[in-house]
């Protein structure tokens, strides 16, 4: 019996190391995200992931999509492609 549980001791460690170092990271990181995207409102100046500047004209909930405001014109963008970590760090206050 104790050598049975001897072996199987590893692959619990391991996947106890995996969920803390891994796992957990992303789930936390997929929900600071859905709550990025959930927050966004008209005139908030973001980044897509394909690093396009515009500001936000429109959201639509039904479909997960925004509209956003470049210089060149209006575009349609699904939420999921706006970037919180580029979207924070150009909306940040600046430091000295």
């Amino acid at each position: 019996m104790g050598e049975g549980l001897g072996s199987l001791l590893p692959f619990v460690l391991m996947f106890v190391v995996v969920y803390f170092f891994m796992i957990a990271p992303q789930m936390k990181r997929a929900k600071k995200e859905k709550k990025f995207a959930a927050n966004l409102k008209r005139g908030d100046k973001v980044i897509t992931r394909s690093g396009l500047h515009a500001k936000v004209l429109e959201l639509n909930d039904k479909d997960g999509s925004c509209i956003l405001e470049t210089m060149s014109g209006k575009l349609k963008f699904d939420k999921s492609a706006i970037s919180m970590e580029m979207s924070e760090k150009l909306n940040a206050p600046e430091k000295k």
